[in-house]
């Protein structure tokens, strides 16, 4: 027997600028093959659809942003949050460029509470490295940052999930990536209200390595999302595949709210 399947199971074709939609298409493509680009990026098709409200937190330089904008087309919007001055400039010139004009950049980082912040940003060769730059608030170390000879600190301000919700006027959130380098139990116990509200699906990046400087384990994470009515999934073979525990070789982790309506 064939099941017809509901109006609101069949996502509205995706439109926008061809810029944006030849740029999504060509992360998500290359996502498999190309080191620098990391492979659940193929994966969100299946996870984000026409229309939906997403963030990106920690977005650097918008692999994650730019995919997203294309998912979510025109009637969608997404959120990139970046705290670092030179990724949030060129964020915001490339949003431009591309015509992406569902794509908002705030220049801010989420964490427990609000405030401002101080990050480091290590340097190699005197270059930063943006992307293992870390809130310092929380954090008794450097981590595995001791392996970069020099650092230099960034002033930014910090907000919570829920304040952020809250100053935005979320009426819905469907997705949220966070790449914080270890302080993802901080943008959590920041966000309960809006992540009990909204039930969004969560793509984060779990690394103990990282977590340890908090104080905090790999572990710590999947079971705060597990008591919080959240699955946990891993990016397979091109599939998303159910997970029991963290595990060496994948860094990026799927959570989907059971039972949470995926509006498109």
């Amino acid at each position: 027997m064939t099941t017809r399947p509901r109006p609101q199971d069949v996502p509205a074709p995706r439109s926008g600028p061809a810029p944006l939609r030849a740029v999504g298409a060509a992360l998500r493509g290359l996502s498999p093959h190309a080191f620098f680009i990391e492979r659940e990026v193929a994966g969100l098709a299946e996870v984000v659809r026409p229309g939906a409200v997403c963030l990106d937190v920690g977005a650097e330089y918008g692999l994650y942003t730019f995919t997203l904008a294309d998912l979510a087309g025109p009637a969608g919007a997404v959120y990139a949050v970046e705290p670092l001055p030179g990724p949030a400039r060129f964020l915001t010139t490339a949003a431009s460029a591309l015509g992406a004009d569902n794509v908002r950049v705030l220049r801010r980082a989420l964490a427990r509470e609000e405030g401002t912040g101080t990050l480091s940003l290590p340097l190699r060769r005197g270059l930063p490295v943006h992307g293992r730059a870390y809130l310092t608030t929380g954090a008794a170390s450097p981590g595995p940052n001791t392996e970069f000879s020099a650092a230099r600190t960034v002033t930014a301000p910090v907000s919570t999930l829920d304040s952020l919700a809250a100053e935005l006027g979320f009426d819905r959130l469907d997705f949220v990536k966070a790449d914080v380098e270890g302080a993802e139990l901080a943008v959590i116990d920041g966000g309960a209200a809006t992540l009990e509200r909204h039930r969004p699906a969560l793509l984060l990046e779990i690394e103990d390595r990282h977590l340890a400087k908090y104080g905090a384990r790999a572990a710590d994470v999947a079971d705060r999302l597990a008591a919080m009515g959240y699955r946990m999934r891993v990016w397979v073979a091109r599939a998303w595949r159910d997970a029991d525990r963290v595990r060496e070789g994948h860094r990026n982790y799927l959570f989907t709210a059971e039972g949470a309506d995926r509006r498109a």
